[in-house]
């Protein structure tokens, strides 16, 4: 399956290039989709992030090196993209569990981590009911943060920015800003390759944004839409289900447009929600 043989070959990318900088956007192009969707399908499907089994990969490389017993702690640190042994000693003992120095020791036991294989496997899992739907662009208000290129803070600091967003009642502000037959407090990504990459808690509204909101306009784009219930966890396994086995069989692949997740309660324990994927025929 061809969307299944792009990432494989991302990986073989990674893999001939674990002594470099490997830039995201090439794996992205590999994988024809955007950069950020491309981390967020890595994650759901692997189970960590990118930047985290990279890191992973190249201390599974240098544990090998240590053992060869040929090259200095400092030069191998320097093959994997330490500038200082100290953040190699870090990177090393967090796989590990042990120094570098002690990895040279016979008896040392150490972690193995080799390459990921992406496949296809079918189950008969519950069925998952979805929408097509087309829309032109609109304007959406709220407020936003920086979102980082490495996917693994971004899962830490997306949840703390809603936590002071409710407790300061900027999500019950938003709802007065809504007058359009879109309702719900909307959490989007806006990480086009063109743009900088923004997370937007936010609502949408033909209004003028005030201090201290700020405006978006979210592109015409066809929308797979996704209903759910429950709660944060919920979400987050509505989404790495339709990544993982809605996506790959759909006949669809990503587009370039936001992440969209609409929240029609604030209901912390039974929340009600929809996940807008945007995504074009292959």
């Amino acid at each position: 399956m061809e969307w299944v043989d792009n990432l494989n070959k991302a990986i073989d990318y990674i893999e001939k290039h674990l002594t470099e900088e490997i830039d995201c956007n090439i794996l992205a192009r590999i994988a024809c989709c955007s950069s950020f969707h491309f981390q967020r399908m890595f994650a759901y499907i692997a189970g960590v992030t990118l930047y985290e089994y990279i890191r992973t990969r190249r201390m599974a490389l240098a544990a090998v090196d240590l053992q060869n017993k040929k090259d200095k702690i400092i030069d191998i640190a320097f093959k994997y993209g330490y500038d200082s042994p100290t953040a190699f000693n870090r990177a090393f003992k967090n796989v590990h569990k042990v120094a570098p120095s002690a990895a040279r020791k016979e008896g040392t036991v150490l972690k193995a981590y080799p390459p990921i294989s992406f496949k296809v496997v079918l189950k008969g899992a519950t069925n998952m009911d979805y929408k097509l739907k087309r829309t032109e662009q609109f304007k959406i208000i709220g407020i936003k943060m920086p979102l980082y290129k490495d996917m693994e803070k971004n899962f830490v600091e997306v949840p703390k920015m809603w936590q002071k967003a409710i407790k300061e009642g900027v999500v019950e502000k938003l709802c007065g800003y809504m007058d359009t037959p879109n309702k719900g407090v909307l959490g989007v990504s806006a990480c086009g390759p063109n743009e900088d990459w923004t997370y937007y808690i936010a609502a949408v509204s033909t209004k003028s944004a005030e201090f201290p909101f700020e405006e978006y306009i979210v592109p015409a784009s066809t929308w797979a839409i996704f209903s759910g219930q429950g709660t944060g966890l919920s979400i987050q396994q509505l989404e790495q289900r339709i990544i993982t086995e809605w996506l790959p069989t759909s006949g669809y692949e990503y587009a370039d447009a936001p992440d969209i997740e609409v929240y029609y309660n604030s209901d912390q324990s039974n929340m009600k929600y929809e996940v807008w994927i945007p995504v074009r025929k292959k």
